[in-house]
């Protein structure tokens, strides 16, 4: 199928568990500030927004209470954006019950690390009992994993547990490349990560860094979609700071450069095979 074809979901990592206001004061901390990127982002392109919170001292935390309060605020200003929950090993503790708190909540997407591996300052630990608590949670609450792969194990994993019944197809992932200690981020990786994806799977590229902007255009060119933000790269070019709008604006350009629409929450919806938006609790 021609690539062009394809429309392109762009997801928007807006703040990330590693980013501060001193590495970049364009970082969104707060519920208001966070809220604020996401409906600014919606109005340029993108159609998910991966969300991370942080608590009073700007530390990254699971607290349901705070995403929350992010989904209520985005309800209340009638943002139709898909709201994607992290559940990722760095929100400051490493349980299901703690990373998982918050997938109750009226959200519709959830990314869920289906292997261990290094970050640079820790590991990112993920066992499989984890793995499949997590995962049995959101399914319970009509929330899609985003699988998020940070090496070519993790996606075998993933073929793994869709044998034992714990994941479902069609499978959604996020490739994240040149995390240091994981899968470094060049063509042939990335390529080769592709490839590898079990049939009928959709993917979503992460160029972390330096790697953001090769491969994420490659990711286009391959008929797969595109995750920016200031999670992903604080920096919009050398010495210039980024913000989620310039990052967002950017993938646009890119994507229209190369002939593919862009897609509206609701097409992404269809794209994903997403359940419908449930009623808000």
């Amino acid at each position: 199928m021609d690539y062009r074809k394809k429309k392109l979901i762009i997801t928007v990592a807006l703040t990330g568990n590693v980013p501060t206001k001193e590495m970049n004061p364009n970082t969104p901390i707060t519920v208001e500030e966070i809220v604020d990127d996401i409906i600014k982002c919606r109005e340029i392109g993108a159609s998910i927004a991966h969300i991370h919170v942080r608590d009073k001292e700007g530390k990254p935390t699971c607290d349901r209470e705070i995403y929350k309060e992010v989904l209520d605020e985005l309800e209340k200003r009638n943002c139709d954006i898909i709201t994607q929950l992290s559940t990722g090993a760095r929100g400051g503790g490493n349980t299901a019950e703690w990373r998982g708190q918050m997938l109750d909540l009226n959200a519709e997407m959830a990314s869920l690390s289906t292997g261990s591996s290094n970050f640079p300052s820790q590991v990112n630990a993920n066992s499989f009992e984890l793995i499949e608590e997590l995962a049995s949670k959101m399914y319970v609450n009509n929330i899609k994993p985003e699988i998020e792969a940070f090496d070519l194990g993790m996606i075998d994993n993933a073929k793994y547990l869709v044998k034992k019944g714990i994941l479902k197809p069609p499978l959604h992932f996020n490739l994240v490349m040149n995390v240091r200690g994981s899968v470094s981020g060049t063509p042939k990786n990335l390529l080769h990560m592709i490839e590898s994806l079990p049939e009928g799977s959709t993917f979503t590229v992460s160029g972390i860094g330096p790697s953001h902007v090769s491969m994420l255009t490659m990711s286009i060119l391959l008929g797969g979609h595109a995750r920016t933000g200031i999670e992903d790269t604080i920096l919009y070019d050398k010495g210039i700071l980024a913000t989620n709008v310039l990052l967002v604006e950017r993938v646009v350009r890119i994507s229209k450069e190369l002939g593919r629409e862009i897609a509206t929450p609701d097409e992404a919806r269809a794209i994903l095979d997403l359940k419908m938006k449930r009623a808000a609790l």
